[in-house]
């Protein structure tokens, strides 16, 4: 029961987050300067164009227009979702979050953009993962040594280097230089045989590896660090007087452990890693939902901006419950303090 109440409350306080982060973004929006109706020609009579507020809901209380964008996102669109699944009339006729500049339902043209965002993120972090555990764990069984140092270094220097200058670097040598990997992504490539999906992996290959370069770094130094703490612990020693071997010191003893701080990590990461997807889509013209947010941004369609800021600020809390959850599981006793 302890562990379920600590979830339950857990699960609030991701509620409690996300209505916070929704209030910030609508007041964010408001504040911003610029106009709806400023691309708009002048011919059109101002009489019109006040209609044409009138139907975008400008005209209302700005705590109205909160509250109506909050039902639309929250109840309404998921509706549209379970409409367009199941074939049902459920959200027939009730006004769904329009974007001012396509005058087409905000969530269809994300829907369109997020499955680029998630292949390109989520295959740059789980390839960062996949390469920074095994590294930070070999760094730590062999401090001190050559290897440790000689990585260290690296992952000091990729840290350090931001997605924009990355991304052009690898440009110029593969792209430019060498010509072994396209420099632009085509987003309306499709895989229909083995010859498709290699050309579909070669585009891939650049901006994943600028994504997943600050993810390995950043990993791998937080489980050295972990892995080396947990090395020096009294119960590590005992285990090994016992007779066990390092191998199995290492598996049962250590691991899991060091894990604990090192998910939490990988769980922070995730905005870093999004806010390095809106440059790279950009260096790489991948059409995903960094692509959306700039070109929204600059062209001022403000319903498209809330809601993609939104829908990133739902993935990163629920990637920390995530991790949340996966602390409880590694170690039971977190979920006693709660």
């Amino acid at each position: 029961m302890t562990q379920a109440s600590g979830l339950i409350r857990s699960a609030g306080r991701a509620s409690a987050t996300l209505l916070i982060f929704a209030l910030a973004i609508f007041a964010l929006m408001e504040l911003a300067p610029g106009d709806p109706m400023a691309q708009v020609p002048m011919t059109v009579p101002d009489d019109v164009k006040q209609e044409m507020r009138r139907a975008l809901g400008l005209d209302e209380p700005a705590h109205m227009r909160f509250g109506l964008w909050l039902w639309q996102l929250c109840v309404i669109e998921p509706l549209a979702g379970l409409d367009a699944v199941l074939g049902t009339q459920l959200s027939e006729g009730q006004p769904r979050i329009l974007s001012w500049q396509a005058r087409a339902p905000v969530m269809q043209i994300v829907a369109s953009h997020l499955p680029q965002t998630l292949w390109v993120v989520g295959l740059a972090y789980a390839v960062g993962v996949a390469i920074a555990l095994p590294l930070g764990i070999c760094q730590a069984w062999w401090r001190h040594s050559v290897f440790d140092r000689a990585g260290t270094a690296v992952s000091m220097l990729a840290y350090s280097v931001p997605p924009f200058l990355s991304g052009v670097v690898l440009i110029a040598v593969f792209s430019v230089w060498l010509g072994w990997l396209p420099s632009i992504y085509d987003t309306t490539h499709e895989v229909r045989g083995w010859s498709d999906l290699w050309v579909q992996a070669r585009q891939m290959i650049l901006p994943v590896a600028v994504l997943a370069v600050q993810t390995t770094a950043l990993i791998a130094r937080y489980t050295r660090a972990a892995v080396l703490e947990n090395l020096q612990m009294d119960h590590v020693r005992t285990a090994r007087s016992k007779g066990l071997s390092e191998a199995a010191v290492l598996a049962r003893h250590v691991l899991r452990q060091s894990m604990i701080p090192v998910v939490t990590v990988i769980a922070l990461g995730l905005p870093q890693v999004f806010g390095g997807a809106v440059v790279t889509e950009q260096i790489f013209l991948v059409n995903g939902l960094g692509h959306l947010l700039i070109s929204s941004i600059e062209a001022n369609d403000l319903p498209v901006v809330r809601t993609v800021t939104f829908l990133m600020a739902v993935l990163i809390v629920l990637a920390n419950l995530a991790a949340d959850v996966t602390c409880r599981l590694l170690d039971p006793r977190i979920g006693a303090h709660d």
